[in-house]
C-alpha cells in the first residue's frame, strides 16, 4: 500500500511544482510592458530526504533590459529611451505549455494510483 501512497505523493509534489512555475509564467506575461521588469525564474530540485520535486527560491533573470524608444514617455531619457522589460512572450508562452503538460501528466499519474488504490481496498473489503 506504501507503494501507492508513495506515487500519490511524487505526483502531488510533481502538481505543486508545476503550478508554481505556471503563477510565475502568468505574473510575467502580465508584467511584460512593465519598464524595469525582470522575468521570474524557478527552478526544480528533488528533496533529498523523501524524493519529492521541490522548487527552488524564486530569482530574476539578470538578462540585459530592452531598450524601448518612446521620448514622450516620463520614464525616457534624453535620447528618448526607458528601460523596457526582459519578458519574451514566446518563450514564457513555451513555459508555460511545458509546465502544462507536465502538470496534466502528474495529474494523469496521480488519479491512476487513486484508482487502483480504490480498487484495491474494494477487493479487501469483499
Amino acid at each position: 500500500m506504501s507503494d501507492f501512497s508513495t506515487s500519490l505523493s511524487f505526483a502531488a509534489s510533481g502538481m505543486e511544482a508545476q503550478a508554481q512555475r505556471l503563477r510565475h509564467v502568468s505574473e510575467n506575461i502580465a508584467n511584460a510592458d512593465t519598464p524595469g521588469y525582470h522575468r521570474k525564474l524557478v527552478g526544480f530540485r528533488e528533496a533529498m530526504d523523501s524524493g519529492l520535486v521541490e522548487t527552488t527560491p524564486v530569482h530574476l533573470d539578470q538578462s540585459p533590459l530592452t531598450s524601448v524608444y518612446d521620448p514622450g514617455n516620463p520614464l525616457a531619457d534624453a535620447s528618448g529611451h526607458y528601460d523596457g522589460s526582459n519578458v519574451d512572450l514566446v518563450i514564457e508562452i513555451a513555459d508555460a505549455r511545458e509546465a502544462q503538460r507536465s502538470y496534466d501528466a502528474n495529474l494523469k499519474l496521480f488519479d491512476q494510483a487513486r484508482q487502483m488504490t480504490q480498487s484495491l481496498f474494494e477487493l479487501l473489503r469483499r
